[in-house]
């Protein structure tokens, strides 16, 4: 595993000011879709088929709630320098989710979910070398054999 050391932040400053604005986003909507799945999705007085969407899922009686929390979790931890990888990694399913979502269902806020994945996507570009060890090959591991002495595999 790379030491702390070896681990760095790709475009540090543009990464911060990235980081701090999508942790605020996400602390902030995370807290609005908790209040939504407590209260209530608002809807239109006609229903179209976005509203019928997120009436489905208010009526599983629990999504939109976790969700929140999730995000405001996730946004929480993105505040902190040593818990930006992990949020990071957290907002990713959520990012790429909201990606979909504008794309196939809600065309009108495409102007939030373009920048919502972008900003995640370049998070997870500028964090990389904290992610590299995952994709790592096995290290080498030293066991005794049968004399003591040590034999790498």
């Amino acid at each position: 595993m790379s030491s702390p050391e070896q681990r760095r932040v790709r475009l540090p400053r543009l990464a911060l000011v990235t980081r701090i604005i999508f942790a605020l986003f996400l602390f902030g909507t995370g807290c609005m879709t908790m209040g939504f799945g407590v209260n209530g999705y608002p809807v239109g007085d006609p229903p179209n088929e976005l509203d019928q969407f997120m009436i489905a899922l208010q009526q599983t009686g629990y999504l939109i709630f976790w969700v929140g929390l999730f995000k405001t979790v996730a946004g929480g931890f993105m505040f902190f320098p040593r818990t930006a990888p992990l949020a990071i990694l957290m907002s990713l399913p959520y990012a790429f989710n909201i990606l979909l979502y504008v794309i196939f269902f809600a065309h009108q806020y495409l102007v939030i979910g373009l920048p919502d994945f972008a900003a995640c996507a370049l998070l997870i570009y500028c964090y990389f070398d904290w992610y590299r060890p995952i994709f790592a090959g096995p290290t080498p591991v030293s066991n005794p054999d049968q004399r003591g002495v040590e034999n790498a595999l």
